[in-house]
């Protein structure tokens, strides 16, 4: 089968002769891959991942429960900065640009870690079925770099504009979510799907004024998440149909996310 669009190919074909995308049975490969879903199991390894950092980071903060709603188990600045959290403080101060694919792997409270994932198990699906998997992880951290990059230069520059401010220090996974959100709302300017596109925008207004409401909240990344996510999904047509070589740029991706992570404890360690 397919893995783009689920027709009967031969694992040795070139092309897939319905959708047209390269080597569709991934020599094969395709079956195992298209069990794991439309997104090839990204949402539970994100979910998974997450999930043990934050555990791992706020027992290293000291396993304190709290002093408040949007306050527990909170983790500790110091140690998300050890791990990768971003920011004007983290890039310009101590040098650690590479943060800017690690800190949307890392979160502050256990509000804020479930929040999160709640989003990206709603949006990431769909995004991989309309995008394809490659794409989606494509879009998600083009998202997660173009955020924390406009955050952090954001904090310095325009830090006199009321309501935005850029954070000093800022970790989560909101701004490749706003990303998601700008790859559908492309997807239905471009393929002319407007109930795609308009519940899409829905949700990143809503959150985006959400996000003036709860203290805290980081919405200039939010701004560049979505800037960035739209952008990367109009280079990656959805008209077009997934090549290989997505996938392999997606777990380029990945595997350099889940080095920013170590280079990021490693780099920290030798600053104490």
């Amino acid at each position: 089968m397919c893995v783009g669009c689920g027709y009967l190919v031969g694992v040795n074909d070139d092309k897939c002769y319905h959708c047209g995308r390269r080597n569709p049975g991934l020599w094969g490969f395709a079956p195992a891959l298209r069990r794991l879903g439309h997104d090839l199991g990204f949402v539970p390894f994100v979910i998974g991942t997450c999930g043990v950092l934050y555990v791992l980071t706020w027992i290293l903060s000291g396993a304190n429960l709290g002093s408040s709603l949007f306050d527990i188990l909170p983790v500790g600045q110091n140690t998300l900065i050890l791990f990768g959290a971003s920011g004007y403080l983290p890039i310009f101060a101590l040098g650690r640009w590479w943060t800017v694919l690690s800190a949307g792997w890392l979160h502050a409270s256990l509000l804020h870690i479930g929040f999160n994932m709640l989003w990206i198990r709603q949006l990431a699906p769909p995004v991989g079925d309309l995008y394809g998997p490659g794409r989606m992880v494509i879009i998600y951290t083009v998202a997660g770099v173009t955020g924390f990059a406009l955050t952090s230069v954001a904090g310095p520059l325009l830090g006199f504009l009321p309501f935005l401010h850029g954070a000093p220090i800022t970790v989560g996974a909101s701004a490749p979510i706003f990303g998601l959100l700008g790859a559908l709302v492309h997807y239905g300017r471009r393929t002319g799907s407007s109930a795609v596109g308009s519940q899409a925008l829905y949700y990143a207004v809503i959150l985006f004024v959400f996000g003036f409401v709860v203290p805290d909240v980081d919405n200039y990344a939010h701004a560049g998440g979505f800037i960035g996510g739209y952008l990367a999904s109009r280079l990656l047509d959805p008209l077009k149909p997934e090549r290989i070589d997505h996938m392999m740029i997606a777990l380029g991706c990945l595997v350099l996310t889940m080095l920013s992570i170590v280079v990021s404890v490693l780099h920290g360690l030798t600053l104490r």
